[in-house]
């Protein structure tokens, strides 16, 4: 999605323009010639990289050995770091122009990488305000574009018409519940979550679950860990994409560390947040942070507006009670729709004609 809305603004003043890489159907929709599935590169967590190091390492150094046979105008790294950094300071050293599209969390962990991105990265696109401070600061050129999701999600979501699109109730009280879109996330998270949900309903017998799932895969998945932990009796309603919708319907959301987070907040929801991986990956990882928090909503805010549950802290218990709490405050509701709004308008900015205009300058356009 990012990187589309780059692509569009790019098409109007580059005629003809050919895209080549590695995207999804966003980009391939303004003519994204991509190399291999996106999918391929879908990894989450540290150990859990290690099977399939060969594979990814394997498609990054094909890709460089065509970008340095056939050198393109720019190449432009839409996040994923870990894969794109390597390979920008490998085409940046052979002069080819590298732009990064979304700052790794340097400002979250690993801040040691901002070396590293000096050599990789001759443009840096920052989809939020407070980076780009940090990169002026480092010396690496950089532009603030807003985020694009404050383009697509509207300031005043339409809450009744989401109920109704779903088959809800007007006054229905509603839980979204956001186990994520990849599959580590779903392995986690999927029990705390609907555990939670159980714990929620013997509150309020009342109250609606509704669970957007991102592709029939995650469906799958969630739907064969709901069975085998026993929670068939949890009446949950599974839908297929319509996460917004989703969101829009909820009068809170129980979400999954990550841009989803970002996402509920633009639609001015309250919200529990909760991040779970692979016991070995998270004894290394909480070593390395040193800001105190990792949803979005309240790295923006720069203090916990909303709840976060790490690891062993995600319990359904402690989710099921974060959760009603919000459901009941109402006073609480009103200063977060606040927040919210201001954060939206911070975030707003014409994405696709910042993005497009700091590449074309790269490129001497």
């Amino acid at each position: 999605m990012l990187a589309g809305r780059l692509m569009a603004g790019l098409r109007p003043r580059l005629p003809n323009v050919h895209f080549n890489g590695i995207g999804g159907p966003r980009m391939m929709e303004q003519g994204l010639v991509s190399d291999v599935p996106m999918d391929t590169l879908t990894v989450r967590g540290l150990f859990e990289v290690i099977p399939r190091y060969r594979e990814i390492k394997g498609i990054q150094n094909r890709l460089r050995d065509r970008l340095l046979l056939d050198p393109p105008a720019a190449f432009i790294g839409a996040d994923y770091p870990g894969f794109n950094l390597g390979l920008e300071e490998q085409l940046r050293a052979a002069g080819i122009p590298t732009v990064h599209f979304v700052s790794p969390q340097i400002w979250a962990w690993r801040g040691g990488r901002i070396k590293k991105i000096q050599r990789a990265v001759s443009h840096m696109l920052v989809i939020f305000p407070f980076e780009e401070q940090i990169y002026k600061d480092a010396g690496v050129p950089v532009t603030y574009i807003g985020h694009p999701l404050a383009e697509v999600i509207p300031l005043r979501p339409d809450v009744a018409g989401a109920r109704q699109a779903l088959g809800l109730a007007p006054d229905a009280r509603v839980v979204t519940v956001m186990p994520g879109s990849r599959m580590a996330e779903i392995k986690y998270l999927t029990v705390p979550f609907v555990r939670a949900a159980r714990l929620l309903a013997q509150r309020d017998p009342s109250l609606k679950f509704v669970v957007p799932m991102a592709g029939e895969r995650q469906k799958a998945a969630f739907t064969g860990l709901v069975a085998t932990a026993g929670l068939a009796d949890v009446a949950l309603q599974i839908v297929d994409g319509q996460s917004h919708t989703a969101i829009a319907a909820g009068d809170a959301v129980l979400v999954a560390s990550g841009t989803a987070t970002l996402e509920v907040a633009l639609f001015k929801k309250p919200m529990v947040i909760a991040y779970k991986v692979m016991e070995a990956s998270w004894q290394i990882m909480r070593h390395m942070g040193y800001m105190p928090w990792i949803g979005l909503p309240n790295i923006l805010s720069r203090e916990f507006v909303v709840p976060e549950f790490l690891q062993h802290a995600a319990t359904p218990e402690a989710l099921a009670d974060a959760v009603w709490r919000q459901l009941e405050d109402t006073a609480g509701r009103a200063r977060l729709e606040q927040r919210f709004t201001d954060m939206h308008h911070s975030l707003l900015r014409n994405s696709a004609q910042e993005s497009a205009e700091a590449v074309l300058a790269v490129i001497g356009k």
